[in-house]
C-alpha cells in the first residue's frame, strides 16, 4: 500500500510503498532566556522554521509554573493536530521533546530523564556550559538514545556503555597516531 508523508505543515510531500512512522519530531534542550543549546529536528524543516518552533515551544513552556502545571503542553500550530510537547525543567535547562500522539508522555518523560541521567554521568552534573563545549559529545549521546525520530535506547547502563567503548575507540585511535613522536 501507499503511504503518504506529511509536512508539518499538513501537506503531503512524498510518497513511498513502506509504512513509515516518526514519532518524536523534535529534540531541544534550551535555556531560562529563551537561548536554544541543542537542536534536532527530525522532519524537513527550514532553519528559519527552526528558529520559530524553537521560540514559539520555549513561549509554551517557560510561561508554565513547574509546581503546578504538568510536564505536558500542545500548539497545534508548530507541528499540526495530533503533536504534544513534553519537556522537564532541570535547573537552568528545559529538555523538550516534540512527539506525535502516537507517543506516550510518560514514556517520553522517562526518555528525558535518561538523557539527562546518562549527560549527568559523563559530565559530572550536566549544565548549560557542557552542552556549549561538549556539542559534539552531547549529539553522540543524543543519537546514542534517538536517532530519525525513534528510540533506539533507554537502558542507562548500555548506554553508558556505549559511550565508555566510544571514549576508549579514540584514546586508542589517538595513542596509535601519536605514536612514535
Amino acid at each position: 500500500f501507499w503511504l503518504k508523508f506529511w509536512t508539518p505543515h499538513g501537506g503531503a510531500s512524498a510518497e513511498c510503498g513502506a509504512p513509515f512512522l516518526l514519532m518524536i519530531q523534535c529534540v531541544l534542550v534550551v535555556n531560562n532566556q529563551g537561548k536554544p543549546r541543542l537542536q534536532r529536528f527530525y522532519t524537513d524543516t527550514t532553519p528559519q522554521r527552526q528558529q520559530e518552533i524553537t521560540k514559539d515551544i520555549y513561549g509554551v513552556v517557560s510561561k508554565r509554573n513547574d509546581d503546578t502545571c504538568c510536564c505536558f503542553a500542545e500548539d497545534e500550530s508548530l507541528f499540526g493536530p495530533g503533536h504534544k510537547i513534553v519537556y522537564r525543567h532541570f535547573a537552568t535547562l528545559y529538555f523538550i521533546f516534540v512527539v506525535d500522539e502516537a507517543e506516550s508522555e510518560l514514556g517520553i518523560l522517562d526518555l528525558i530523564q535518561v538523557l539527562v541521567q546518562v549527560l549527568d554521568s559523563c559530565f559530572e552534573n550536566v549544565c548549560e556550559l557542557d552542552l556549549i563545549y561538549h556539542y559534539d559529545k552531547v549529539n553522540y549521546i543524543l543519537d546514542e538514545v534517538v536517532m530519525s525520530g525513534m528510540v533506539l535506547e533507554t537502558n542507562v547502563d548500555s548506554l553508558l556503555g556505549a559511550i565508555n567503548a566510544s571514549k576508549k575507540a579514540e584514546a586508542e585511535t589517538t595513542s596509535f597516531f601519536s605514536w612514535g613522536r
